[in-house]
């Protein structure tokens, strides 16, 4: 059995996981879908305070009160910097990261030195309106909420490597009307032998437009664990 802790990116809470989630208790594992802070809701803890440091906090404070320590800690998106960072603070409670779609950070990157101009236009859309928000955009579900600015614009501080963790997936979606931001890592990581790359056909909300592929991937992972 494997428990998995699936955080979703900007915007969106825990309901984009909660389908996946239940497939996955199905096979008899654990799984934990999370909203963070001041999204979803949640919405009602959104002030500007909230940063990526909440949002590392949310993750490593379920990891601990739940007393998980073989956990896979799954981001989509905006999470792969929370993930890469919640696992950071307790290495000892994370077996595997997978990252959906996601930002891979290094010390120091931030979810905006990470993407390209297109989504960095994305977050600021909407910013007049609190001065610390990102509105959701047009074409998201109508379920998506404002995502605390700060969030995306501060840089993750890491200790360790992520050699640390005894499995690491990236999960690339093809789909993409025009290039995808996440090209470049993708084919970087595709070449690194301690990574398991794998592409599904959807767009980059691969919970909906892949949810049985993406499924196999972290039925793979738990296996390899």
């Amino acid at each position: 059995m494997t428990t998995f802790v699936l955080v979703p990116g900007a915007w969106h809470g825990a309901w984009v996981f909660e389908p996946l989630a239940r497939q996955l208790r199905a096979h008899g594992h654990q799984a934990h879908p999370l909203t963070l802070t001041g999204v979803g809701d949640r919405r009602h803890l959104l002030t500007a305070t909230v940063n990526l440091d909440t949002h590392i906090a949310d993750v490593v404070n379920l990891l601990t009160d739940h007393r998980i320590t073989d956990a896979v800690l799954v981001g989509h998106s905006y999470a792969g910097m929370v993930i890469t960072g919640a696992a950071d603070r307790v290495p000892e409670r994370v077996a595997g990261l997978v990252y959906v779609d996601a930002v891979v950070p290094e010390d120091g990157d931030s979810c905006w030195s990470l993407v390209t101009d297109q989504e960095r236009a994305w977050y600021l859309a909407g910013v007049g309106e609190t001065g610390y928000t990102s509105a959701p955009l047009p074409f998201f579900d109508p379920r998506a909420t404002p995502h605390p600015l700060a969030s995306l614009m501060q840089s993750v501080r890491l200790e360790g490597g992520l050699d640390r963790y005894r499995t690491r997936d990236y999960v690339y979606a093809t789909g993409w009307e025009g290039r995808s931001p996440f090209t470049p890592l993708y084919e970087r990581l595709a070449a690194d032998p301690d990574w398991r790359t794998h592409a599904l056909a959807g767009g980059h909300n691969l919970m909906r437009d892949a949810p049985e592929e993406l499924l196999k991937v972290l039925l793979t992972s738990a296996q390899a664990e």
